[in-house]
Order: C-alpha cells, then structure tokens, then sequence
C-alpha cells in the first residue's frame, strides 16, 4: 500500500506535533519512542511516522511503538538520519513498502514496523531489563552527593506573587495518563481551589480542561503561546551553571519571568517549590518515579526525584493512575433504585395527605358512576 502526504521534519518529537496535520507524514529522530509522545503523535491524527533512528533499541521495554501501531499508524524504522538532509519540509512524498520517495526519486529505505515485531522486540527488553536496572541504580547513586548540596542545601526560591501558605498545592507535568487524572480530580479542584502548577507542558493540559495555571514552571519548551499568555506567574528554569534555555522565547514574547536556578528536573523544582514555600498538601499528576518513566524521559538517574520525595514526601501525594482507582459510572440498578425510591415517596406522600387522598377518592368516584358500578 502506497502512503502519499506532506513531510513533516524535527529532530525534536513534541515539537513536530505542534504543526503536525491529518495528511502530514512525520519524520521523527526518536529512538527508543516513550508512551507520552505517542499519544501526542495520536492526537495529531497523522497516519505515518518515519523514524530516522530505532523505534526501540532493545536497551528497555518502551511501549511507545505498540500503542501507535495499536492505533492504525503505519511506522517505517531506521531510514537514517540522513534523510533529514535530503528532504525538506513541505515536500509532497510517497511511501512504498519502507521505501521513500520524492517525484518518483528514491530518497531512503527504513523497515516497516509491524505489531508482532514490535511485541517480540519489547519482550525482549523485558528481559534484559536488569542490567540496565543496575546501571540506573550506580548513575544515580553517584550523582546523590552533588545533586543533594543544589536541590536541599543551595535551593533559590524566587519571590512568587502566588501564597502557598495554608493552602494545598497541585502539581501537573506531562506524564503517564495526566490529563486523564486532571478529569477525574475535578471534584477536589472545585472544592478545594488547590494552587496550580503546569510544568511545562501540564499547564495546556490545566488549560484545556477549563483551569487556569497560577504557576508555570520549566524550561519552557513544551508549554503553548497561550499558556504562558494566561497570566500564570511564569518561573523558567534555569540549570546550575546559570543556562536558561527558556528565557530568551519569553523575552520575545515581552514576558518577565522569575528565575529559578538549581539541578533535577523542572517537576522536581515545582514539588521543592510547593514544599519551601509552605503548602500544607502536594497533589502530584504525571511526575516521574520509575525505571521505566525515568528511561522513557532519557534519564540514566533519578538523584534529584530521590532527593526531592524524601524531602517533601510528609506532604506529598502522588494521585498518578487515580483515574483507574475510581471511575464512576452510572449503573442500571442505580437507576432503577432512584426510581423505586421516588415512587416510594410519591405513595408515601399520598397516604399521608388528607387533600390528596379526598381528590384520588373524588376520581375513584366519578369513575364508579361513568362505569355504572
């Protein structure tokens, strides 16, 4: 089967999707693809994705490529990088059979990525997953000394114009099933009006639901225009030795935002915040705590998430997956126990009222004389 659309090119995933189309092909340079940027590639609506590098390098079981295969997407594996060379976008191209071309012009060759392929090549993963556990465990525990002095005893908290103090903060970051846990917490967020803190690109997904972010915390590269012109207090984070990658898009945009400089990452500096600044709770949704998010994220340690979760874990409350702890749902006997109930009350009403009893008396009457009884 012959697939025709528009390339689509960037070497950065989650920046591609932003401009992705339905007709679009898109060419990705993500190895090892993690769940959270197929789910986005599903909501662009795009039917192929070229991969430059290897859908799954073997190196860890990621689900990213089951779930787009899953979905009906058609996916061509290791073209080569490079095709980012040789093709530009908005060139109209054809796929045929892992093969691509331009004007009838062969440009490369990748594999096709079938299901049972993909399926053989996580169980694979899975099994050499320990290896790659104990080289987890000795980075981060190599990195625990330093990173302890920048996130517990050098921490530079900014000024926020947001009070923490005898309120209860919720901290959203582009996880595993974030913006599903985000519906399911809309009760607590109506009763309890919690601070809110998008990192990154969990402030659009505050936004889409209806709630506007009082923070916005990251480096500012997965985060819509219209999210950081909400009028969240905007705080960018900025790495140990003063690098900002996301101050100079806001100076464009004319905005001025507060700096906050240490290591980890920018969700663990939104739970240090909450926690510094005097929350009395810490709702997290879509933090990462695991091998397999921190590997998904490119991680090889997780020095500052440990640090962090001891220091602010009296407070914290991690509700990731809460949406499938509790689903409510209306049931049939539901229904029909309101129902009885009602008709219960309406009978009870009756025969406790004397003007209701004489009217249904009064009918019961004219029916005898009319039937002639």
């Amino acid at each position: 089967m012959d697939y025709q659309g528009t390339a689509k090119l960037d070497r950065r995933t989650k920046n591609l999707v932003k401009r992705l189309n339905p007709a679009d092909i898109a060419f990705i340079c993500h190895p090892d693809l993690d769940r959270v940027t197929a789910e986005s590639l599903i909501e662009a609506k795009t039917e192929v994705v070229i991969n430059a590098e290897s859908f799954s390098t073997g190196r860890y079981p990621n689900i990213g490529p089951l779930i787009l295969l899953s979905a009906g997407i058609h996916l061509v594996d290791k073209v080569g990088p490079e095709i980012f060379d040789t093709l530009n976008e908005g060139e109209r191209i054809t796929i045929r059979d892992g093969k691509i071309f331009k004007n009838g012009q062969f440009l490369a060759e990748g594999e096709v990525l079938s299901l049972p392929k993909a399926q053989n090549s996580f169980e694979r993963a899975e099994k050499s997953l320990g290896k790659e556990l104990e080289k987890f465990a000795l980075n981060t525990l190599s990195y625990i000394q330093k990173e302890k002095n920048l996130l517990l005893d050098g921490v530079g908290l900014p000024e926020t114009r947001v009070k923490f103090l005898d309120r209860q903060a919720l901290v959203v970051a582009r996880g595993y099933h974030y913006k599903e846990d985000i519906k399911i917490l809309w009760p607590y967020i109506r009763e309890v009006r919690p601070v809110l803190i998008g990192v990154d690109g969990g402030s659009d997904a505050l936004i889409s639901e209806g709630l506007k972010p009082d923070i916005i915390i990251g480096d500012m590269d997965s985060v819509s225009d219209r999210a950081l012109l909400s009028g969240a207090e905007l705080i960018v984070h900025a790495y140990p030795n003063g690098k900002a990658p996301g101050l100079k898009r806001l100076e464009k945009m004319g905005l001025k935002p507060l700096i906050f400089k240490t290591g980890g990452t920018s969700e663990d500096i939104a739970l240090l915040l909450a926690y510094e600044k005097g929350a009395d709770l810490i709702v997290a949704v879509g933090t990462h705590s695991n091998l397999i998010e921190f590997l998904d994220k490119g991680r090889g340690g997780m020095a500052s998430t440990f640090l962090t979760r001891l220091r602010v874990g009296d407070r914290l409350v991690d509700a990731k997956g809460v949406n499938k702890l509790y689903r409510a749902r209306v049931k049939t006997s539901h229904i029909l126990t309101m129902l009885v109930a009602a008709l219960v009350a309406m009978l009870t009403v009756i025969l406790v009222s004397p003007p209701v009893k004489q009217f249904i008396s009064l009918i019961f009457t004219k029916l005898r004389l009319l039937l002639g009884f």
